[in-house]
């Protein structure tokens, strides 16, 4: 299989610049050209540029690398990865993608265009040259029409989705004479490189999410004008209640861009004729309207939404008049019941078949997708799992049709489907009539999808270096042990897993419980080692359980408070100081207690989309787990202890990172903060992040693993806490803080400066636990931190007091 090394990236703008940025973040060098602008501006005159000035002539390049380095959210993993992209032109540079091993064109949505560069790269073509598009649905005959048979053979269509480094889908598409060989090896990169979740799609318009995906917002769009609705209360209906994005249907458009719609449903409206729902491709006249309007969405700052004149307010367009309206709050009760369901398959069959506004619209909508859906299979793809995958990567669907299909009931949806005269796919009614229930179904411990070629269970394909602990739940003998908060998974090859299981995997005793009996297990039975590790790209853990803590403080049970933050201190110096390795795995949100767990451990394995930070002032507190002695230990690691190397500067960025609160925005930037070390390792695909840490574990086991000794730490001490607090005193003067933002700052710098100590002495970790639980208790005490918690748990965000 050919290894890709290099890649050209033909066309700098948001997709292209997006490609860039993300090959960069996989460590992947790139070369990014663009055209020539015609002519130098007024102002780029002024400077003497001519059409011959190098800057003038790359310019399109280096804006494209530029607006990846600026852009929000952000398309690199840290600004400093831009190195690896290299700019130029299409005059000047083409001849230089004889270095790349693909070449992969994302150039205007214009055969004409395509064409013409793609007969240029095929004159540059060199054995082995892989050259894809990144078409959202223009065919590979036409592209490829007149080009070389062997080039042909070497070129498919790769197509990303946008925020590139954020939607885990890669449609891959070949055409005619690709060949398999092509197709492997982009597989093969776009997963384990990338971290992409590839799907395979067949050349037909719109491949396979945007077919499906498009259908649904333009029949919403025709059932809302129809049935009178409205644009915001849409959204209030199609999105997390529906197991949708928060953004769920307009706000979807306004963020991809509703010109982009205008020409995708202009482009498969003229390419769909033999479709049976053709008509609903159409370009609805809202979208006509808002386009000619130039109003697009959040890239004009107007679209189907737009801001109020005061800070938070928020206008929506009126679809009658064009004219906007604030938004509205929607209160239907099938809602508030949805709000309050953390099941989301349970959440859509509450809302498909409840009796209300809402509900009715619900199923107004889904069930003609679903049929649509069922259409498509054999068509855009071979199988259901391309399709379900596919809006589940590509449209962050919670689950994808069939899926969703299941969850809400085939039989049931199916007989309410003919008692409103819609046209049920005879494929499904023989699905039903010979006696099955579900598209999906676990055999043997191994997921099937039901295949409507063979009219059978298929087993779902298993890839090489994947775990997937919700494949393990059917086989009991893998189950070591559990409690209500967590349970311990035999992973294979005498590695456990701790799998967390309360919202958003919040710290609580059961989880605590759980971290100090797999080790005693590990090392009583002769384990290898310990992973911890969640599914859940969401949350890793998102921090302590705050409600137990703050029904203690209410109570005032001091006692209760400190035995709290002791045991989970003791857990996680016994994840430390075991006799075998321990390896967290974190995945999206990784905060206060997720992240001193991670921090105690002997290694992390992190996944590339990584949200880690101790956040614990945001309520008022410090961090009670260990995590102040674990962030000194991270600064301090080149400061030998019996050195007297002036070591404030490291000690005062540890308090600059837990007094404010410094989340990172990805692995990479968690390394720069030293929550993960440069030692650590980071996965880019979701599905192997497990996988991963297991071998580090089995790795660490092999090389003869050794508990680490105790460390000692040499503190600035109470000199030290007094330079930080004066910094403080200037901000809490300055008003950039409050009064109890100094307080909970005085309380961390003291814990980080050692407390009574001095640079003369050592200090143990047992010495630095016990003032940090101090320090923590007495914070817990606090009215103004009591008010903090309360006013997080009710709001989901922090209170500034």
């Amino acid at each position: 299989m050919k290894k890709i090394r290099k890649v050209a990236v033909l066309g700098a703008g948001v997709m292209g610049s997006g490609i860039a940025a993300h090959l960069a973040n996989a460590g992947v060098p790139t070369l990014l050209l663009d055209i020539v602008l015609p002519e130098p501006g007024e102002d780029e005159k002024k400077k003497g540029w001519t059409r011959d000035t190098p800057a003038f002539r790359n310019k399109l390049a280096e804006m494209g690398k530029q607006n990846a380095v600026k852009a929000r959210p952000a398309a690199l993993h840290t600004p400093d990865l831009a190195d690896l992209m290299t700019t130029g032109n299409f005059e000047d540079d083409l001849p230089k993608i004889a270095g790349c091993e693909w070449v992969v064109e994302v150039i205007k949505e214009d055969l004409e265009l395509k064409q013409g560069l793609f007969k240029k790269v095929a004159a540059l073509w060199k054995p082995g040259m892989i050259v894809s598009s990144n078409t959202s649905g223009i065919s590979i005959e036409k592209m490829t029409d007149g080009l070389p048979k062997e080039f042909k053979e070497h070129f498919l269509v790769t197509h990303f989705f946008n925020p590139v480094r954020y939607m885990r889908l890669l449609e891959l598409v070949a055409g005619k004479l690709t060949k398999d060989e092509v197709m492997e090896t982009m597989a093969e990169f776009g997963e384990n490189v990338l971290g992409k979740g590839i799907v395979y799609g067949k050349d037909t318009p719109n491949f396979v999410a945007n077919r499906i995906g498009v259908f649904g917002m333009l029949w919403t769009v025709r059932r809302m004008i129809e049935d009178g609705y409205e644009i915001d209360e849409i959204d209030a209906i199609m999105g997390k209640a529906m197991g949708k994005p928060g953004s769920a249907v307009f706000k979807t458009v306004d963020l991809v861009g509703v010109d982009v719609l205008y020409n995708i449903c202009k482009h498969v409206s003229e390419s769909l004729k033999a479709d049976e729902m053709a008509d609903v491709f159409k370009v609805p006249e809202v979208f006509a309207k808002l386009n000619e309007k130039k109003w697009w969405g959040n890239k004009t700052k107007q679209g189907f939404y737009k801001k109020g004149e005061g800070k938070k307010d928020k206008l929506v367009i009126d679809y009658k008049s064009y004219e906007y309206r604030p938004v509205r709050k929607y209160d239907y009760e099938s809602l508030q019941v949805a709000k309050n369901e953390e099941n989301v398959g349970v959440r859509v069959k509450g809302m498909v078949f409840a009796d209300d506004r809402a509900g009715q619209f619900a199923w107004k909508t889904t069930a003609p997708g679903l049929i649509y859906a069922a259409n498509r299979v054999g068509e855009i793809a071979d199988d259901i799992v391309n399709i379900d995958n596919a809006m589940k990567w590509g449209f962050n669907w919670d689950l994808g049709p069939f899926e969703a299909w299941d969850a809400i009931g085939v039989k049931e949806s199916v007989e309410r489907m003919k008692k409103d005269k819609l046209k049920v796919p005879k494929r499904i009614l023989d699905f039903l009539a010979a006696k099955n229930e579900k598209f999906y179904v676990v055999k043997r411990g191994a997921k099937h999808y039901w295949d409507f070629k063979t009219k059978s269970y298929k087993k779902v394909p298993e890839k090489k270096g994947v775990i997937l602990l919700s494949n393990l739940k059917e086989d009991k003998k893998k189950v070591v042990k559990e409690n209500f908060g967590a349970t311990l998974w035999d992973i294979g090859d005498g590695v456990l897993n701790i799998e967390f299981h309360t919202k958003m995997n919040a710290v609580d005793p059961d989880i605590i419980e759980m971290m100090g009996a797999a080790i005693d297990i590990a090392e009583k039975d002769g384990w290898k080692g310990v992973v911890i590790a969640n599914e859940s790209a969401q949350a890793f853990s998102a921090g302590a359980n705050i409600m137990f803590l703050m029904g203690e403080i209410l109570e005032k049970h001091w006692e209760n408070v400190e035995m709290a933050s002791k045991a989970f201190q003791d857990a996680c110096m016994r994840l430390r100081y075991s006799d075998i390795p321990v390896i967290a795995a974190p995945a999206g949100l990784t905060l206060g207690g997720g992240l001193e767990m991670c921090l105690a451990c002997d290694g992390v394995q992190a996944y590339g989309e990584l949200y880690a930070g101790l956040v614990e002032a945001g309520v008022g507190l410090l961090p009670g787990g260990g995590g102040n002695m674990r962030m000194l230990e991270r600064m301090l690691e080149t400061v030998p202890p019996d050195t007297r190397v002036q070591n404030f500067g490291f000690v005062a960025r540890a308090f600059e990172l837990i007094a404010m609160v410094k989340v990172s925005m990805s692995a990479g930037e968690a390394r720069n903060y030293r929550y993960i070390r440069y030692t650590d390792g980071i996965t880019l695909n979701r599905d192997r992040l497990i996988a991963d840490a297991k071998e580090r574990v089995l790795h660490m086991a092999k090389m003869g693993y050794r508990r680490p000794a105790p460390k000692k730490f040499r503190l600035p001490g109470e000199s030290g806490y007094a330079t930080i607090m004066a910094q403080v005193k200037s901000f809490k003067d300055g008003n950039y803080i409050s009064e109890h933002d100094a307080k909970i700052a005085g309380k961390i710098a003291w814990v980080l400066c050692g407390g009574r100590t001095s640079p003369n002495e050592l200090v143990g970790e047992q010495y630095l636990l016990d003032i940090e639980r101090e320090a923590f208790v007495s914070l817990c005490g606090e009215e103004k931190s009591l008010a903090r918690i309360q006013y997080m748990l009710t709001n989901n965000k922090p209170l500034r007091n």
